[in-house]
């Protein structure tokens, strides 16, 4: 997207003058890159599949990394140990007391000068009485103290389930403290300050009993989650074309309330998601995050931008390395100038993780993360709600290539009479023939046009069929490419007989 059409969007985006020329200048750069890796492929290729997690094995780690770990479970161990992992409480506390104590005494200055008028015998008998007591109470409130126990030591804490004492010898707190490691780039000061300041934003949000609050279900269409991708990461779906719905938008945005709700909310998914996660080494122990940017509102709607600006910040800062990859799908013009803006906020480490499919480009690139099995239709999978025909278990895609110019056939046998077959089919980027026959075995008997030919575009989703046979035979879908590009096709299918 060049600078000249961001210009040309001024009136219908409504952007503040000062924040569309930012735009203007940080999508010029953003050209610039991308120019810059469109003449070498080769970089384009490594730098988008360079990224791996790490081993959490503490035999795999480097030197340094090891030694890193080690001292900031003694740093933790002594903070813990000695109650300076939060901040302290007390300070705040008197600071509220004061002045309710100045109050007081102001009350008891006023008093006395409304008594002053009384006999000196009786106030010198008070003065002394007062005197007394005062003394007693001094001295009673040093035996307390002498006699009051030590505050005692929270050895259980935890962050995520895990436990963070290092003594206690859990096998997923190194896990934890790694994740805050890698973060900082195994700088054991940062990592730490970057832990406590964790812990108290967690204490003070009171994020750990967010998975019981009730936030409502008006934003379940915006993000959720929904099965894993191949190397096991439970994958959560992000959808910000629902907030082109102006009743939607304003009442998730409408107020402050309403905004730090919506805060609340995408923190508590985060939440849901880490809770599926494997803590231990060797466990799968961060997300796959999909964006989907259709329809998106962009940069125009305000409101969204900076609650978007406080969800990646708040993420990053407190969730450390719980993303493996963040896809972004269907990303419109405006895509890079969005990325521009929250570019600052993010770190080189989370940026490598990015990748961005334009339009044509999803399934396939999906495919490269998520088995067909678990993309859901809208993104050319086969993945539907509360489907029962299928099983991933039971009923493996297959795949079938077919050259530029040529024709190839998958046949679905039906050597029983009565039974019911149902195939899944989905070709990538279309663009070819399609046709389905059932064939009989008897030569005398006629073909059946199941679906007869047609042209699919480049836009279509996976088909589901279904036939029932009346006699032995066998279905044939024929795929015809008559474009200048291999296509890649995806099937599965399964018979259920008379018996089922």
């Amino acid at each position: 997207m060049t600078a000249e059409a961001v210009e040309s969007r001024k009136a219908e985006l409504m952007i503040p003058q000062d924040e569309l020329k930012k735009v203007v200048a940080e999508t010029e750069k953003s050209v610039e890159e991308v120019k810059k890796m469109d003449d070498s492929k080769t970089q384009k290729v490594q730098k988008s599949s360079s990224y791996r997690e790490e081993s959490n094995f503490l035999s795999d780690l480097k030197e340094f990394e090891k030694k890193a770990l080690n001292e900031l479970k003694a740093k933790l161990e002594e903070a813990i140990l000695g109650n300076n992992l939060f901040k302290k409480e007390e300070s705040k506390k008197n600071e509220k007391e004061k002045p309710v104590v100045e109050e007081e005494e102001k009350d008891n200055e006023t008093k006395k000068g409304e008594e002053s008028e009384k006999t000196g015998e009786e106030e010198a008998g008070k003065i002394e009485e007062e005197k007394s007591a005062g003394q007693e109470n001094e001295n009673a409130a040093k035996e307390s103290e002498q006699e009051k126990p030590s505050i005692k030591v929270d050895e259980d804490i935890c962050i995520w389930g895990v436990p963070l004492l290092p003594s206690k010898e859990a096998e997923a707190t190194d896990v934890v403290l790694l994740k805050f490691l890698r973060a900082r780039e195994f700088k054991v000061n940062d990592a730490f300050e970057m832990l406590k300041k964790t812990l108290q934003w967690r204490k003070d949000a009171n994020i750990d009993s967010i998975l019981d609050e009730d936030l409502g279900s008006d934003l379940s269409s915006v993000a959720y989650m929904n099965g894993v991708d191949l190397e096991g990461h439970p994958v959560c779906y992000n959808f910000f074309g629902v907030f082109e719905d102006e009743k939607l938008y304003t009442k998730t945005f409408g107020t402050e309330e309403k905004r730090s709700q919506f805060l609340r909310w995408r923190f508590q998914l985060m939440e849901k998601g880490i809770k599926e996660l494997d803590m231990r080494p060797g466990g799968v122990t961060s997300l796959l995050q999909i964006t989907d940017l259709k329809n998106s509102p962009g940069i125009s709607k305000k409101d969204l931008r900076v609650s978007m600006k406080q969800v990646v910040g708040v993420l990053q800062d407190n969730y450390p390395e719980f993303v493996a990859r963040n896809i972004f799908v269907n990303a419109p013009f405006w895509y890079h100038a969005l990325n521009a803006l929250l570019s600052p906020f993010l770190t080189q480490r989370t940026k490598s993780k990015f990748v961005v499919a334009r339009p044509a480009k999803v399934t396939e690139t999906l495919l490269k993360y998520i088995s067909a099995e678990e993309i859901p239709v809208q993104y050319g999978g086969f993945k539907k709600e509360n489907d029962l025909e299928f099983s991933k278990a039971n009923d493996p895609v297959s795949e079938l290539t077919i050259k530029a110019g040529s024709t190839e056939t998958i046949e679905i046998p039906a050597a029983e009479v009565g039974s019911t077959l149902i195939w899944d089919l989905t070709v990538l980027n279309w663009e070819v023939n399609y046709k389905e026959e059932f064939v009989p075995n008897d030569e005398g008997s006629y073909t059946i046009i199941v679906q007869k030919k047609k042209k699919m575009g480049c836009n279509e989703g996976p088909i589901r069929n279904t036939f029932r046979n009346n006699e032995p035979g066998k279905i044939v879908l024929t795929i015809g490419n008559g474009s200048n590009k291999k296509k890649r096709v995806l099937y599965r299918y399964k018979i259920k007989n008379c018996l089922y």
